[in-house]
């Protein structure tokens, strides 16, 4: 019932949001005396505002067309490179720039879509050949088609590189830190040519003993069976993955909304000042923020209970006891991919240390190969978004691959 009483709100609420746009456009009208003088600005600011909030979204588009390299402004085309089941290999080519060094990025498959790395992929592009993990919307899956847990997701990421070809590099942002460790792991011990050259993680919960959040204190209170009980979902008729079990995108979207509601209410009040002083500009920034950030995705059921049990409970990777198709993963099987890990400093879902661990468990690994960054006054979002990452972040993603490029 739970996905079904989320369908029913949805529906109210996407008819009220066109009911309050129209309102909206009509207290704005240039013939309405009402738009210059009285309560005719705020009431449409206020209006404009519940419109936004409450607005259905679905999949946002990169919408990187061109991209400057050198002063100039190359054309990018979006290619999809390999298709599967529960996700795909998106390219985005620029002609003239082949021979760059291969980046796959891994987005997370964590509630949203990757377009909320378009900030990252937008800042990698000058300089690198990038490909990003395209992951599907779990609802929109025939029950069919079959299911995909944390093994699924690593055979993914081999199988992706092993398109992409050797002398790639990896970059994990947050969750898919743990199967893209796994994955090297794996590489590495059956010496696959397409290991990649570099892996790079960004506020990857590696050991969410060090230093535990909000998230991982949540995910270590109660057993397996409540987050079964109480946060799966079952997808509804009208959708192509009906019948399928998912942890839905809402859940995890208001999971995350609590954490800082405070934060998101000061967001709003700050865009419904901007719109009644007439700083549409600084109002539509953080639309564009909130349209992407309320843009979420179903995971499936199985996959997530798995990440909840393996990371966040048993801390099978940092303890030795990670296995991927039965067959345990020995972390010091990686001894030539240089590794990165970045944190940062206010993350209040990766802990300080959680990422770092993995150069700890490295056994392998000669210390030339390892590196670590911590972001001092940087939030989660901020590692991957935003003028942080553009200006101290990444300059140090992008020397790290130079020097491992090979």
């Amino acid at each position: 019932m739970l996905y079904d009483a989320y369908e029913l709100q949805r529906s109210l609420l996407a008819g009220a949001s066109a009911l309050a746009n129209a309102s909206v456009e009509l207290l704005n009208n240039p013939a309405n005396p009402f738009a210059y003088f009285g309560g005719g600005p705020i009431l449409a600011s206020a209006l404009d505002v519940f419109a936004h909030a409450a607005a259905p979204r679905g999949k946002p588009a990169f919408n990187l067309p061109f991209i400057e390299i050198d002063g100039k402004q190359v054309p990018v085309t979006e290619e999809i490179e390999c298709r599967k089941t529960f996700g795909q290999l998106k390219h985005f080519v620029r002609d003239g720039h082949e021979n760059d060094p291969k980046l796959l990025i891994v987005a997370p498959m964590s509630g949203h879509f990757a377009t909320l790395l378009r900030g990252t992929v937008e800042r990698m592009l000058p300089k690198h050949d990038v490909y990003i993990t395209d992951w599907r919307d779990a609802r929109n899956i025939p029950i069919r088609e079959g299911g995909f847990d944390l093994d699924d997701y690593i055979d993914y990421v081999i199988e992706f590189l092993e398109y992409i070809g050797p002398g790639a590099h990896m970059l994990a942002v947050c969750q898919p830190s743990v199967p893209c460790y796994a994955a090297a792991a794996v590489m590495s011990a059956d010496n696959n040519p397409a290991r990649p050259k570099t892996l790079t993680m960004m506020g990857g919960p590696i050991d969410t003993r060090e230093a535990p959040t909000a998230v991982n204190v949540l995910a270590t209170q109660r057993p397996l069976s409540w987050f079964e009980q109480n946060v799966v979902a079952t997808v509804p008729f009208q959708y192509p993955g009906a019948g399928r079990k998912v942890y839905p995108g809402f859940m995890q979207l208001a999971g995350f909304m609590s954490m800082n509601l405070g934060n998101h209410l000061m967001s709003h009040w700050e865009m419904f000042k901007h719109l009644v002083e007439g700083d549409g500009e600084s109002a539509d920034a953080t639309k564009d923020f909130y349209d992407e950030y309320r843009s979420v995705c179903d995971m499936t059921a199985e996959f997530y209970l798995q990440t909840v049990r393996e990371v966040f409970q048993e801390h099978s990777l940092p303890r030795g006891m990670f296995e991927h198709r039965g067959k345990r993963i020995d972390p010091s099987a990686i001894t030539d991919i240089a590794v990165l890990a970045i944190e940062g400093e206010r993350d209040d879902i990766s802990g300080v240390g959680q990422t770092k661990a993995a150069l700890t468990i490295s056994a392998g690994l000669p210390e030339s190969h390892k590196k670590y960054y911590l972001a001092e006054g940087v939030g989660h979002y901020g590692i991957f978004n935003g003028s942080k990452w553009r200006k101290r972040i990444a300059p140090v993603v992008e020397e790290w691959i130079v020097t491992h490029k090979g």
